[in-house]
């Protein structure tokens, strides 16, 4: 990627400001059309929405975009239907099945909990407390799922099964992390409590173990910053068996959604950590540098996505797409969606923007950070200005050209075309709007929002 260092903010404000109430309109068609199905929006197939039957955990998505752009417009009516209609998402709180919580519950639950918190519309305390007890009910379920290896540390596997560590997870922690800060702890037999911050902790430090590389020789394929979707291990012995993937190329590519939740989960941790008293996580760490660990791991990640996207910042699906030799240096162009080679995935682009903002505001945008924060700058601007936004009325989604499972052939392709593109994914449409809520807020000097809202301990309750 060739990071444009003199891109500001500002530079990509009026495209934000003219795509704001074309998204507003197309999230209300879409929240009304689904709020009373029994499933979800996953994924556009000749520019209309279509569900999945894999598991529902996109549906967060759909009420946390009406709730985003309630906060850049200040339309009440799309904040009132959410509150109005969130209770169907309460079976999924208690869901045993999944590992996904965190986009669900933080999401919607999150979301409300934090403007109402911040003020940001009339929220009693009884409607407040509704919202704590979804995350604290969600993040110690989230927290059950829970596989023992061999060194007596654990991971929340998968819903491929106890052997099973996705990468995505990582950002599920965030949901165990805010429950722990309002007080939750999962009780067990014996009325043994487990603290959520230590599994959470547990969880990330395995994900970067087993699933994020760093060039330190682990397998011929050790390249710094490189990502495995899935590490799997045998749920007997507790020993780590190898590296897989469900949705990349292969296990020893990169899967570059994968590698964005990785990258975005990473920046997010420093954040949460770095806000709360060293005490609280101390313990659970033994003596390793939490912080530096995690800003390593951000940083391995940030720099192997910066290496391997087009010249504006654009991710193919997968670094290991096998039609990418055909290509050749693509790092050299600007991305084409329409190459009809391999696909690009925007959703990858738009998840890994956020991160890359996060980690430069967090290292200091005009010092150490400022590479990554201009990086973060550079894809927002490809995506808004050159032809990755749908403005078409009759096309359901907001950011063309993502992709969903390549290897199963989910993604539709439009006659003519041999690869899928001009297409959107809910998870895209969702984190494209959270980036413009980012940088939104940046120029309202507004300190950008964050998922614990920027708040403290409480008490002592959280010393376990």
């Amino acid at each position: 990627m060739e990071v444009e260092d003199s891109l500001t903010e500002q530079d990509i404000i009026p495209v934000i400001e003219h795509f704001i109430p074309v998204a507003n309109h197309k999230v209300v068609f879409l929240f009304d059309n689904w709020v009373n199905k029994d499933t979800s929006p996953v994924f556009t197939y000749g520019g209309k929405y279509r569900s999945w039957g894999w598991t529902e955990w996109t549906r967060g998505f759909l009420y946390g975009m009406s709730l985003i752009l309630f906060e850049l417009t200040g339309k009440e009516s799309l904040l009132n239907k959410v509150r109005d209609k969130i209770y169907k998402l309460d079976s999924y709180l208690t869901h045993t099945g999944v590992h996904d919580h965190g986009f669900n519950t933080l999401s919607a639950y999150g979301h409300l909990w934090r403007m109402g918190l911040q003020g940001k519309y009339p929220c009693r305390r009884e409607e407040l407390r509704q919202y704590e007890l979804a995350i604290c009910v969600s993040g110690a379920v989230q927290s059950s799922r829970w596989t023992q290896i061999e060194d007596g540390t654990g991971f929340i596997h998968s819903f491929n099964g106890t052997h099973s560590l996705f990468v995505d997870t990582i950002r599920t922690c965030r949901v165990l992390e805010l429950a722990w800060l309002l007080g939750q702890v999962l009780r067990t037999e014996g009325d043994e409590e487990v603290s959520l911050l230590d599994r959470a902790i547990q969880h990330i430090q395995n994900t970067i173990k087993y699933n994020l590389y760093f060039g330190s020789g682990r397998d011929i394929y050790d390249v710094r910053g490189r990502v495995a979707h899935e590490s799997l291990f045998n749920v007997k012995t507790g020993k780590f068996r190898c590296a897989s993937t469900q949705q990349g190329y292969s296990p020893f590519s990169t899967w570059t959604r994968g590698l964005a939740w990785a990258m975005l989960g990473c920046a997010e941790q420093l954040e949460f950590f770095k806000s709360i008293p060293q005490r609280f996580w101390e313990p659970y760490v033994h003596n390793e540098d939490w912080l530096e660990t995690l800003k390593q791991s951000a940083l391995a990640t940030a720099d192997f996505y910066i290496e391997h996207s087009t010249l504006d910042g654009i991710s193919f699906w997968d670094t290991g797409a096998p039609g990418l030799s055909y290509i050749g240096k693509y790092q050299q162009f600007p991305a084409d969606p329409y190459n009809d080679i391999e696909p690009l995935d925007s959703s990858a682009a738009v998840i890994a923007a956020q991160a890359l903002l996060r980690l430069g505001s967090y290292l200091g945008k005009e010092s150490e950070g400022k590479k990554y924060y201009q990086a973060g700058l550079t894809i927002a601007k490809t995506i808004l200005l050159k032809g990755f936004l749908s403005i078409e009325v009759t096309h359901e989604g907001l950011l063309l050209h993502s992709v969903y499972h390549r290897p199963n052939g989910w993604d539709y392709i439009p006659p003519g075309r041999n690869i899928p593109c001009g297409e959107s994914c809910l998870w895209g449409d969702y984190h494209l709007l959270e980036l413009i809520l980012w940088i939104r807020q940046s120029v309202q000097d507004i300190p950008p929002w964050n998922f614990f809202a920027n708040q403290q301990v409480r008490g002592e309750m959280n010393k376990k």
